[in-house]
């Protein structure tokens, strides 16, 4: 779709099922602080930015383009809006990138040095000056690649979560989590810790649960979380069930949690498929952060933070154990 066409929903239905690819599956979406825009990352490594009129939408950029790396966009997370201007990060399974998507509806013109199209004006010919002034047009909205953060993750990104300072993000993978500044590119923070994919660059982990022996493997990291909040608390869960509350205030290397939220389960109990069901999918702190709400496979769990033994409300969202 070009830039200025409105998108006419009843020819986007019939185009739904007869030329639709694998690549137009759509893989994330993310609302914008506002919720004026929703970006949707899709298999292609493609994010489509749509504003809330419902016959408004912005134009497509490639992002995360790779011969070796798939493209799907895994997670599409938005900055908090400082001014007129909106800031998003992308990720696929190895790069992340921050974009700058910014709005346009005047145009200069009246320049004294250059001509309407742009093209350098011979000086001796200008017998006067004018001040320019801005005109209305189309409202333009253009999206272009800040920064790239590379190379820090040897297995696939699961999560991207902006701090409440603004300043700093985290990006997780099944057994890292890394601590980004959005400034700087080529290294990410936290005190030395196990480098054995690394072992000569500059990125470090505030979280490592790779074992010595691949074989002692038990769980790996399903998705993580920064509090809405306080920038030195972030969350994480595991494919065991089990959500961790790191404070980085007094451990810079989060190997030991501060909080650990898991219901306790009678080994009796325990089955082949209790331990796929048990896997965490997703987590969301509330606006207050005073609660946390877990996703598994069979249940929506709300802890309170403040209480670490069981949660505060379970909802059955499946009944398929009881079809296995």
């Amino acid at each position: 779709m070009g830039p200025n066409e409105e998108i006419n929903i009843n020819a986007f239905e019939e185009q739904r099922f007869n030329d639709v690819t694998e690549a137009d599956v759509i893989s994330t979406v993310e609302f914008s602080q506002s919720g004026e825009f929703l970006a949707t990352g899709d298999k292609g490594g493609r994010v489509v930015i749509f504003q809330r009129e419902p016959q408004s939408h912005e134009p497509e950029f490639d992002c995360l383009k790779s011969l070796e790396i798939e493209e799907k966009i895994n997670k599409i997370r938005w900055l908090p809006q400082i001014n007129s201007t909106h800031f998003l990060l992308t990720t696929n399974d190895k790069t992340i990138k921050l974009w700058k998507v910014s709005e346009r509806d005047k145009r200069p013109e009246g320049y004294n040095l250059k001509d309407e199209e742009g093209r350098m004006k011979d000086i001796s010919r200008i017998t006067s000056l004018q001040v320019p002034v801005l005109r209305p047009m189309d409202l333009l909205v253009e999206a272009s690649p800040r920064r790239v953060f590379a190379n820090a993750h040897a297995y696939h990104i699961n999560s991207i979560s902006i701090n409440s300072d603004c300043e700093t993000y985290l990006s997780a993978d099944d057994l890292r989590i890394n601590l980004w500044n959005l400034n700087i590119t080529d290294r990410s923070f936290s005190i030395p810790s196990c480098l054995s994919v690394f072992p000569e660059t500059k990125f470090s982990d505030i979280v490592d649960l790779k074992p010595e022996n691949m074989e002692d493997l038990s769980e790996v990291i399903t998705v993580a979380e920064f509090h809405p909040h306080h920038c030195h608390l972030l969350a994480f869960s595991s494919s065991a069930g089990a959500t961790r509350l790191c404070d980085m205030r007094s451990r810079a290397l989060c190997d030991r949690p501060a909080k650990l939220f898991e219901e306790s389960v009678d080994p009796a109990h325990r089955s082949f498929f209790s331990e796929i069901t048990s896997s965490v999918s997703d987590i969301k702190f509330s606006h207050s952060g005073r609660y946390l709400l877990t996703r598994d496979y069979l249940t929506a769990k709300v802890w309170d933070l403040n209480m670490e033994n069981k949660p505060v409300e379970i909802y059955q969202v499946s009944s398929l154990e009881k079809k296995i």
